[in-house]
């Protein structure tokens, strides 16, 4: 054989080599990527082929599957639209899911090792599979009176979010945000209206898919003064001890004064720690929090959940909605010392300090449930297609950031500031309700948020619900109220006495 032949032949049983290589390395390593890519057609038929679970809450659908005559054989439709949206989510054609569509994923389609013995029973029975069921921990009532009273309130705020807990297990009885977004044509079988959809709500300014309950941090105000007085009853301070405030507090190194909301809050040199609660008192807070330090000021809001990264609810086991840690922000001078008109600012809520509504709803529970604080959860059961329960939610405590003697002097002080202070407008009758107000500056001429942190106990002295509130960007004063107002309704429907 001549030396070209020979050449040739190399060359084709290198290039033989290669492709020989290349289909084991298609098989052995990529086979499950292009099998389960949403590129493959196939897939999408199959995902198709049996209906996916239902998600529920107190009997009522909020996502189930219809029967179709397409090549897809069922639809995911979302009856309660806007109103769920921000919790259920959405699951698209070509896409990833979004939600507890996306954390219960396995189940809802019926591919869960949950549900092997399902499956196998299925083959000999000859039922028609199915997906497993979700069911969630939401009080209808609760999350229907939190999306009217949200997105009719009284002050035109746009945008907002409201949670509720139940403060003895952690379960969550209403989740809203606004602006909120109807999930449906985003499941359309239709890719140009899905895709359309998308497009629509993913440039809109106001950001409808934003789930600000969970995803979204502020300035908390007047609500971090519950962190602060919780601090202050650890170290040596009761309710009766006296702090200092009077109208005007310049913290040391800074030449701007803390004042209070208006000339008639605590104008006197001293007050009480329960009288500077109930008629929020700035001065009196950041003078205080300024006297803790600002080793106590962190270490109790990281007590209390502030910083945690890694917080999810949805099942207790693992998943769900993933939430924004909440932050107390740099309170150093450069050379690592504590900036002190820094942490003054911190102690009342401004600066750095940044909150989300799970948080402050969670604020509110620990004191309600005596100090502990129960891990927050949406998923209360999961059942199988023939609704026999294969997951039960066992309530579990998350943290103690604080002792029942704190808990029972913080409830007592916040109970005032419902009765006599700033939160009047969260009474429910026949409830015992406590919380927090907060007013929060934030952007530069921009208009304040209005927060309401708090909670209700029933004729049995049981807590039955606790709350937060938040409005963006309140505009006319007392953006607080309005918030305290809304807490008051959604309580009371969580509680079982409507709350219209």
């Amino acid at each position: 054989m001549n030396a070209p032949l020979r050449k040739a032949g190399v060359v084709i049983l290198v290039l033989f080599g290669l492709l020989f290589a290349n289909l084991n390395w298609v098989q052995a390593y990529k086979g499950d990527e292009y099998r389960t890519t949403d590129r493959n057609g196939r897939v999408r038929v199959a995902e198709y082929e049996i209906p996916r679970g239902v998600i529920e809450a107190g009997g009522q659908a909020l996502a189930e599957s219809k029967a179709t005559d397409g090549e897809l054989k069922f639809l995911r439709v979302y009856p309660e639209k806007q109103v769920y949206a921000p919790i259920v989510g959405y699951k698209p054609v070509g896409g990833a899911e979004v939600g507890i569509e996306r954390s219960e994923d396995e189940f809802l389609s019926g591919a869960s090792d949950k549900l092997f013995a399902d499956r196998i029973s299925a083959m000999f029975t000859g039922e028609e599979p199915a997906g497993g069921n979700v069911v969630l921990s939401i009080k209808p009532k609760a999350q229907e009176v939190a999306w009217k009273q949200l997105t009719n309130n009284e002050r035109g705020a746009k945008k907002g979010s409201a949670v509720a807990i139940d403060p003895r297990t952690g379960a969550i009885q209403a989740l809203v945000t606004m602006p909120s977004y109807d999930p449906n044509p985003l499941a359309s079988h239709d890719d140009k209206v899905s895709g359309a959809a998308y497009k629509k709500l993913n440039e809109d300014k106001d950001k409808p898919l934003l789930n600000r309950a969970t995803s979204e941090n502020y300035p908390p105000g007047s609500t971090m003064k519950v962190i602060i007085a919780a601090a202050a009853l650890k170290n040596g301070y009761t309710q009766s001890s006296e702090i200092q405030a009077g109208p005007e507090y310049i913290a040391p190194g800074s030449g701007a004064p803390i004042r209070n909301a208006e000339a008639e809050t605590c104008p006197s040199s001293k007050v009480t720690l329960k009288e500077a609660l109930t008629d929020s008192c700035n001065t009196g807070f950041a003078r205080l929090g300024v006297e803790l330090g600002g080793d106590k000021v962190k270490k109790e809001a990281q007590a209390w959940g502030f910083e945690q990264e890694d917080l999810t609810i949805g099942s207790l086991r693992d998943g769900g909605l993933p939430v924004t840690a909440s932050r107390t922000g740099a309170m150093q001078n450069a050379d690592g010392s504590i900036d002190q008109a820094a942490l003054a600012q911190s102690s009342i809520g401004q600066r750095e300090v940044r909150m989300t509504t799970v948080q402050g709803a969670l604020m509110a529970a620990t004191v309600a449930n005596g100090g502990r604080q129960m891990r927050p959860y949406l998923v209360q059961q999961e059942l199988s297609p023939d609704r026999r329960p294969i997951y039960n939610a066992d309530p579990t405590t998350l943290r103690t950031p604080i002792d029942s003697k704190v808990a029972g002097d913080l409830k007592e002080m916040m109970v005032s500031v419902v009765e006599n202070g700033t939160g009047k407008r969260a009474q429910i009758d026949g409830y015992e309700v406590g919380g927090k107000t907060g007013t929060a500056q934030n952007a530069e001429g921009a208009d304040p948020h209005g927060w309401f942190v708090g909670f209700a106990f029933n004729d049995k002295g049981q807590p039955v619900s606790a709350v937060c509130v938040m409005l963006e960007n309140v505009s006319g004063g007392h953006a607080s109220a309005e918030a305290a107002r809304i807490a008051g309704k959604i309580m009371k429907a969580a509680a079982g006495g409507g709350g219209d």
